[in-house]
């Protein structure tokens, strides 16, 4: 094998994800067909899950240096903006980034961390076998194959990989095309914001920085051209002109494109060593800034069950569980875009329905509710079958305070930087035994709470996956505390004699 895993696609999923494989030790290229990273602003909103994976991995502080937190959100951009401040999060609030910038970020962490990264080189075909999967790849040296343990399309919504995987793109061709563009606006004064709806259309204006703006136009008049056809500078003047009355001295634009209302999603998520994440996986109406978070949510998801099949310590299970787990999530963030471009209209009843969705928002209760499902703060899996009774069992947990047993205190996605799973004795009789020393894969900490924290209280032991997400609570009742705890590393983490053979060499394969 040339590498353990390739991923086809090197965006700011494709980086993620191979950043979360190189944590766990993995060999892994990125084939990218872009001689650099994308200079377009494109996604602007980072999301408070994503930022909270961010802050697992020690990349949010380098986010934040270069973005704008904003403390609201929308659904469909009513007149009654959703509250993120109130959220049961340490990034309770949006972080507007252009997706350059982002991408850059996760790109220096993947190199930091011993990704290849091939630029210039186009993924021409997909094979795989039982042994492993076989991509033909055309570059600067030329053609040539590479080969791989497995393989993972995050190429976007044209998917070589989901294509060659013969895997259904279910769903509906776009209905609408809008207008995107970054430009330069003097006409405005710096950092203004504009948004208008009226039977000529909607616009909505916000700054990027102090020359910059994203603009986003909805033109009845220019609602059937098609996708390819590039956006012109006379275009998007007139458009400005029609939807909100001035072109606000419209001088140059640095990027121009179209999108639309398509959405489809794949039928499923794996065909045995092909994987899809991101855009590969489904497209969407760009409402609520949630496409690019979901992608990234889902390397986070995939990252560390693809290493432990390659490692060799995976249960059976594992590797189908990514889509199981993310399916349905996704499958729920479609349904809540198509919602939101319904309501994206300015004929006189969608507009009534507005009116009343935004009195609706008012109340603390229904925001809230919208709130964390924008911002992915809602994602739970489903609880492990075999895992005792625990609300927390397969919820996100959010950042704890913990205090160590030697006094200090550290936060739990700090301990979560390692890409490891977290093995949290949080009881007064919970001894590290010093039974999982051996998990390369495990990290043991005992503490104790120094802040209360919802559902918390009455927690033995807790088995954090590398993703954030609780596998298995042991409650304080827990009659033989150390039989359950063993019960659920095995199940998750693996047997300990599965880990290696005799010679001590990885047991990779199909899992």
């Amino acid at each position: 094998m040339d590498y353990d895993v390739i991923l086809i696609g090197g965006g700011p999923v494709g980086m993620m994800l191979a950043g979360e494989l190189a944590l766990a030790g993995v060999k892994v290229c990125i084939l990218e067909r872009l001689k650099s990273t994308t200079p377009f602003s494109r996604a602007l909103t980072v999301h408070p899950r994503t930022l909270e994976i961010m802050d697992m991995r020690g990349l949010k502080s380098k986010l934040l240096d270069r973005g704008r937190r904003l403390p609201m959100g929308h659904f469909a951009s009513l007149d009654t903006p959703l509250d993120f401040s109130v959220l049961d999060s340490s990034s309770n609030y949006t972080l507007f980034l252009p997706q350059s910038e982002t991408e850059e970020v996760l790109e220096q962490w993947a190199l930091n961390l011993g990704v290849e990264i091939r630029r210039e080189t186009e993924a021409l075909s997909v094979h795989q076998d039982e042994e492993g999967v076989a991509v033909r790849m055309s570059g600067p040296q030329g053609e040539g194959t590479l080969r791989s343990a497995y393989v993972v399309g995050t190429d976007g919504a044209k998917s070589l990989v989901r294509k060659q995987a013969e895997i259904p793109f279910e769903g509906h061709d776009a209905t609408f095309m809008a207008i995107l563009a970054d430009a330069a606006l003097p006409g405005l004064p710096p950092m203004s914001v504009v948004s208008r709806m009226a039977e000529k259309g909607i616009v909505s204006i916000l700054p990027i920085d102090s020359t910059t703006y994203r603009i986003l136009i909805l033109d009845p008049e220019r609602s059937s051209v098609s996708k390819h056809e590039p956006v012109t500078m006379e275009e998007l003047r007139s458009s400005l002109i029609r939807t909100a009355g001035s072109d606000f001295g419209l001088a140059e634009a640095k990027w121009m494109s179209r999108f639309g209302n398509a959405t489809r999603q794949a039928s499923r998520y794996r065909e045995n060593r092909l994987f899809l994440a991101g855009d590969a996986a489904h497209i969407h109406f760009p409402a609520g800034g949630q496409g690019m978070n979901v992608g990234l949510q889902e390397a986070a998801n995939l990252g560390w069950k693809l290493a432990g099949a390659i490692k060799g310590w995976a249960p059976e299970w594992l590797l189908d569980s990514y889509h199981a787990e993310r399916f349905p999530w996704s499958t729920a963030m479609l349904g809540n875009t198509e919602a939101q471009f319904t309501l994206i209209d300015t004929s006189p009843g969608v507009m009534e329905l507005r009116g009343i969705m935004s009195k609706l928002l008012l109340h603390p209760e229904v925001n809230h509710q919208m709130a964390e499902q924008i911002s992915a703060l809602n994602v739970h899996y489903t609880s492990d079958d075999r895992a005792p009774y625990h609300v927390l069992n397969g919820k996100r947990s959010a950042e704890l305070i913990l205090r160590l047993k030697n006094g200090d205190l550290a936060s739990s996605y700090q301990l979560l930087r390692s890409g490891k799973f977290l093995l949290l004795h949080l009881s007064s009789d919970a001894k590290n035994s010093g039974e999982w020393d051996r998990y390369g894969h495990l990290q043991v900490i005992e503490a104790s709470l120094a802040a209360k924290a919802a559902h918390w209280d009455d927690v033995h032991t807790a088995l954090i996956r590398p993703d954030g997400h609780i596998a298995w609570a042991v409650p304080v009742s827990d009659p033989d505390p150390a039989s359950t705890i063993r019960d659920g590393v095995v199940r998750w983490a693996g047997e300990l004699r599965s880990l290696t053979g005799d010679s001590g060499e990885q047991k990779p394969g199909v899992k």
